[in-house]
């Protein structure tokens, strides 16, 4: 029987990511965080294709790209992002590559170059991805779709306390003021946009903890 495969789309610091790895640890999924992959290929821009005003040249980036290989490997059963075979895991997650992901996310030639790779991963079954377009773009036809949203103000403090743990300095004002202005950009760019799918579950896990999300979006997928 073919495993399932579950698209979770939502708001930055919504918990999408850490959710999707428990759950697919509790399904025997695989799990893919496609965010980590425009961060990656943010990260390669920001290493690779700065102009002379310090922003980044999206035409060089663009006639970059077949220079990119991303990779997940698995690491004690963990994906680790890999960037022309270097761990870029950490590097990823700095408030640089924040400033800069959405501008270059909502790029068409990047998402396109991004696309067809998810949905190889995804045409066996037994995944699940999170992202912003996934159940509305990337895998219109999963079996499962959810919607993640909480306040401003708590993804704010999970945010924080997320570069905190990594060991990465940051004013609140200034995380809340980047979520504000990614949730703009996310939601408003023309190229498959951030929005609820039709046929999506909505989940508003303000007042949720962690183990309670996992447990309201296990409670809705049956047949495994």
């Amino acid at each position: 029987m073919k495993k399932p495969v579950i698209a979770i789309d939502g708001y930055s610091s919504t918990g999408k990511s850490s959710i999707s790895k428990v759950i697919a640890d509790k399904l025997g999924l695989i799990h893919l965080d496609t965010g980590a992959l425009y961060r990656g290929v943010t990260w390669f821009a920001l290493q690779n294709c700065i102009d002379e005003n310090g922003s980044i040249d999206l035409q060089k980036l663009f006639s970059s790209l077949d220079q990119i290989e991303l990779e997940f490997r698995n690491n004690d059963g963990e994906l680790i992002l890999y960037l022309n075979h270097i761990d870029i895991s950490k590097q990823i997650r700095t408030n640089e590559v924040s400033d800069n992901v959405s501008i270059v996310a909502k790029q068409k030639e990047v998402r396109d170059f991004l696309l067809h790779s998810q949905r190889s991963l995804a045409e066996k079954g037994g995944i699940i991805m999170d992202g912003r377009d996934i159940g509305t773009v990337v895998l219109p036809n999963a079996d499962y779709k959810f919607f993640l949203t909480a306040s401003i103000d708590e993804r704010t403090n999970r945010r924080y306390f997320e570069l905190e743990s990594l060991g990465i300095q940051a004013e609140r004002e200034q995380v809340k003021k980047n979520l504000i202005v990614r949730d703009k950009i996310d939601s408003e760019r023309e190229i498959a946009p951030l929005k609820q799918a039709e046929d999506a579950i909505v989940i508003d896990n303000t007042n949720l903890t962690k183990d309670g999300t996992i447990d309201l979006i296990l409670s809705h997928i049956k047949n495994i």
